[in-house]
């Protein structure tokens, strides 16, 4: 009772020192409430204890007590007691024990703090009392937050080879609390993937580093105050160039003689990337080589006759050894044994000189017989030469079937027109290129070759295998025509040049008969070409564009000529239907003149962009009417006799009889529907700026003549082809394409800002319609000597397919001068007539037709033809014709015009072949007999 009665009365003078109310009950000291509170024996226990705390600004802050059981609770702050008055409190009972719990808060503002000066914080603490005595909470210091503006480190930007170290220091500003750091990379937070450590003292060390790592870092600083920047660190992730294998050396560069051959290797292995060095040493190696010349053959002295034989002959050899033919020289020409009659006495019969055995008379009537007898001979294999004559041509006219087992494996030799592959004059240095995927190359004709291999097909050499045929002469020559020349047309016909646009003089050269209707520059090459053309027929083509036109043999009349043209249209048409369902997939195409009078159809060929291997497009050819409106002349897929369609992956090939324009249109019939694209990036320095370099990227339409109209630009512009073109196939799908420029050297070159990503809508290329589409990026080196430039151009489709063009040039070689874009852009020879214009010779195709036109026993019929050359729809076209073979052959010759070989063919008839033979031994007769009686 003493000891609760002294604290009673120590309790009571500290609440009545702190200005409190002494309550009723303690002053009296009421002994029920002294053993209420008495039974837990034990001094006050605090629940809650006030926690340290940060001034954010001018905000105060609330320090909070809890204790039970408490009679009163009170703040102490830096050793003086806070008045009762900025006490806030509050009791209750707790349920479980009956206790009483108070709660306690006061507020402490930045002004107290600040007003504070004392050798340690700013602290607080509680003093709780019970009827057992007091108990003290824990300390808590009230500091005013804040953080400094200035890092006292910044990170500082490095350039770093691959798989090397990088360590970005950074020391964040001073600051109550302390900041935390974090990392950021392109404004994205950094992970910590076990490459990268962040933890290290507020450094980011990457211990490995990859070419993704490259970008710019910040290191970011913040409290509960406010956040930092630090100064961004721009780390470049380098590659060095290294040297990839040498390549095989190349030929030796003349047939005959002292020549050089060379092998060259490209700095791709790897590239040089972001500013590495370039490689160091040669990158093409030259050797000089030693060609056996040819040694043509040599016919030596003859023999001396032989004795005269008992058949009156005598004989003489020579050999071909003066000298003998060696690497791959020609066969001596002519005969090596000669045989001669003798006569005047020479002969013997039954061992007798014949002036012995006989009497002069004898032998005067001896020789009139034999003259008479000689005489009778002549006249009799005269007879039988005319006989003979007859009946073949007979024979040939009504179709007889000419070609045995034996001519059709053996009638046809394998030759091949292939050139020597050359590095691509449109790169700045083929030879220091990287390596590249393999693109798409066109294969159209260029210019026309002059093979000798051509000559051979009409050699004996072909035909020796075809004992039933003799061939009359050689294949006449190729007649090249390089001009305009005078026109002549058919008796009673004038010609009508209304609506077509080619330059050409035709009769009098004063009188201009065609007019342009698109002038073209000096250096843009004329897309139109112009021939002659007789009985022989021919062809014509549009140089580096994938047009041509063949008239096959006797498509025009004898003694008649026609001067025909092709034109490639430049001016915008509604080709395409106004609902926007269809685009143009090909260039329009002129081919006259409109009063062309052929007896067969010509068989042109156009290259389109359509990717048609899917059958997503329904693909149709159009032509235009004499109101300059188009219409539909059939669809690639439907039956037709009008024309006839054989659409392959890159050009489609056109039997056509009405001369005209015509285009290929197509129209999508899923979004999977695609066409291609040529992607072409030309560089050249900056006019304007001595330190500038603009990249040019191109996509057009993947069609020849649509990237000749980039070529002829660039070539005007001096500009030089960087990479090689490659191809994008871009879908229906209605997504954008866009176009950006990566990994550019930053410390060697600067890029106008807010132009490394350019876009094209989707209608913009879809709906092209054979214009190129061209976007550019300006560069600036920082000094002259930072001429070499690599970086990468990404051409991608959105949700589609990407491409990247690797461009590694040097300013230097392309301040050197222009490399010609084609290097048979300038050739002039666009026509050519006669045998040179077909693979087939004459001879072959005549016998050919003469087999197949007419269906015999033996099943050979043209359609048996069309199927073994795998043209087998809409054969009703072909039946509507006069000879159904000779326009499959021109079809044929159309597909063929560029690989000049004659396997397929011969392949074919080889089949056909063994077909006959087990028919004809169906019908119970053998191959003899066959030949027999086509014999």
């Amino acid at each position: 009772m003493g000891q609760f009665s002294g604290g009673c009365y120590l309790s009571c003078g500290i609440l009545l020192f702190l200005g409190l109310q002494v309550p009723a009950t303690l002053a009296r000291g009421s002994r029920g409430e002294a053993l209420q509170h008495g039974q837990s024996g034990t001094l006050p226990h605090f629940l809650e204890e006030p926690d340290d705390a940060y001034i954010v600004k001018s905000n105060p802050i609330k320090l909070r007590c809890q204790a039970r059981p408490a009679l009163q609770i009170f703040f102490k702050c830096n050793g003086e007691w806070v008045h009762q008055s900025q006490h806030s409190s509050q009791e209750h009972t707790d349920l479980g024990t009956g206790l009483k719990i108070r709660e306690v808060m006061i507020n402490v503002s930045r002004q107290q703090v600040e007003d504070f000066h004392g050798p340690e914080d700013y602290w607080c603490l509680c003093v709780a009392w019970s009827h057992l005595g007091t108990s003290k909470s824990r300390k808590a210091t009230v500091r005013i937050a804040y953080l400094r503006k200035n890092f006292e480190q910044d990170p500082q930007g490095i350039e770093v080879p691959l798989k090397g170290m990088i360590v970005l220091h950074c020391r964040p500003p001073e600051g109550v609390p302390v900041a935390e750091v974090e990392w950021l990379k392109n404004e994205e937070p950094v992970n910590s993937d076990g490459i990268i450590d962040t933890r290290a003292d507020h450094n980011l060390i990457i211990s490995e580093a990859r070419l993704s790592d490259s970008g710019n870092y910040t290191c970011l600083a913040s409290n509960i105050v406010a956040k930092r920047r630090s100064a961004t660190a721009t780390v470049v992730v380098y590659v060095n160039g290294g040297w990839s294998s040498w390549t095989d050396w190349s030929p030796c560069n003349v047939r005959c003689g002292r020549g050089v051959q060379k092998r060259s290797r490209t700095c791709t292995n790897p590239a040089p990337l972001n500013g590495g060095a370039f490689c160091e040493g040669m990158s093409v190696q030259k050797s000089t080589c030693n060609t056996l010349c040819p040694v043509d053959g040599g016919w030596g002295e003859w023999s001396e006759w032989t004795v005269c034989s008992a058949e009156c002959e005598r004989q003489r050899s020579r050999d071909c050894t003066a000298p003998e033919p060696k690497h791959g020289g020609r066969l001596c020409d002519g005969a090596a044994l000669a045989t001669d009659n003798c006569t005047g006495g020479l002969c013997t019969q039954n061992r007798k000189l014949l002036h012995d055995a006989k009497p002069q008379g004898v032998e005067t009537s001896s020789d009139v017989a034999l003259y008479s007898g000689l005489a009778a001979g002549v006249v009799t294999v005269v007879v039988l030469i005319v006989a003979v004559t007859l009946y073949r041509k007979n024979q040939s006219e009504y179709g007889v079937d000419v070609i045995d087992s034996s001519a059709l494996t053996g009638g046809f030799q394998s030759f091949s027109f292939k050139t020597s592959r050359q590095g691509n004059p449109l790169l700045i240095n083929s030879s220091l290129q990287p390596d590249l995927t393999v693109s798409r190359t066109y294969t159209s004709p260029m210019c026309f070759q002059d093979s000798i291999d051509k000559e051979l097909m009409a050699e004996r050499s072909l035909l020796d295998p075809l004992p039933d045929i003799k061939v009359k002469g050689v294949a006449e020559r190729a007649e090249y025509h390089v001009m305009s020349h005078p026109q002549t047309f058919p008796r009673g016909m004038a010609p009508d040049y209304s609506g077509v646009a080619v330059e050409a003089t035709l009769g009098r050269r004063e009188k201009s008969l065609f007019i342009t209707q698109a002038p073209l520059t000096p250096s843009r090459p004329p897309h139109k070409t112009t021939g002659v053309f007789g009985h022989a027929g021919g062809r014509l083509v549009v140089p580096n564009t994938g047009i041509s036109l063949l008239v096959p043999h006797g498509g025009i009349a004898e003694d008649t000529t026609w001067e025909m043209y092709m034109i490639i249209n430049q001016e915008d048409s509604s080709t395409v239907s106004e609902d926007g369902q269809e685009i143009l997939l090909s260039p329009e195409v002129t081919y006259g003149p409109p009063g062309l009078d052929l007896s067969c159809p010509i068989a042109m060929t156009i290259a389109h962009c359509a990717e048609a291997a899917a059958g997503n497009w329904t693909i149709r050819l159009k032509r235009q009417m004499q109101d300059n409106k188009w219409e539909e002349v059939m669809s690639v897929d439907e039956e037709s006799t009008s024309c006839y369609c054989l659409l392959e992956a890159q050009s489609c090939h056109l039997l056509l009889e009405r001369p005209g324009r015509y285009a290929l249109v197509g129209q999508p019939l899923r979004q999977e529907a695609a066409k291609r694209l040529r992607l072409a990036v030309f560089g050249s320095p900056d006019t304007s700026n001595p330190l500038g370099f603009t990249l040019r990227v191109y996509c057009v339409d993947d069609t020849p003549h649509a990237f000749q109209e980039v070529a002829v630009g660039e070539r005007s512009r001096g500009g030089r082809l960087l990479e090689e073109p490659k191809m994008l196939l871009f879908r229906g799908n209605t997504f954008s394409l866009q176009v950006s420029i990566q990994d550019v050297p930053q410390l060697l070159w600067s890029i106008k800002p807010f132009t490394t990503c350019q876009e094209f809508s989707f209608s913009q290329v879809w709906a092209s319609n054979q214009h190129p589409l061209q976007c550019a990026f300006s560069l600036e080196r920082y000094s002259h000597s930072s001429s070499p430039l690599s970086c990468k151009i990404s051409i991608r489709q959105v949700k589609g397919q990407e491409q990247i063009l690797q461009v590694y040039t040097s300013v230097v070689e392309n301040e050197k001068g222009v490399v010609p874009f084609f290097s048979q852009s300038d050739c002039t020879v666009t026509s050519q007539t006669g045998s040179r214009a077909f693979k087939i010779p004459l001879s072959i195709r005549q016998r050919i037709c003469a087999t197949f036109d007419t269906a015999n026993a033996k099943g050979k019929d043209w359609q048996l033809l069309a199927q073994k050359l795998h043209i087998d729809r809409n054969l009703c076209y072909f039946a509507c014709q006069e000879s159904p073979s000779a326009v499959i052959l021109s079809l044929w010759e159309a597909q063929h015009q560029d690989s000049g070989d004659l396997d397929s063919l011969a392949s074919a008839l080889e089949e056909i072949s063994k077909v006959q033979s087990s028919r004809t031994t169906t019908l119970g007769c053998s191959n003899e007999e066959l030949d027999t009686e086509f014999t």
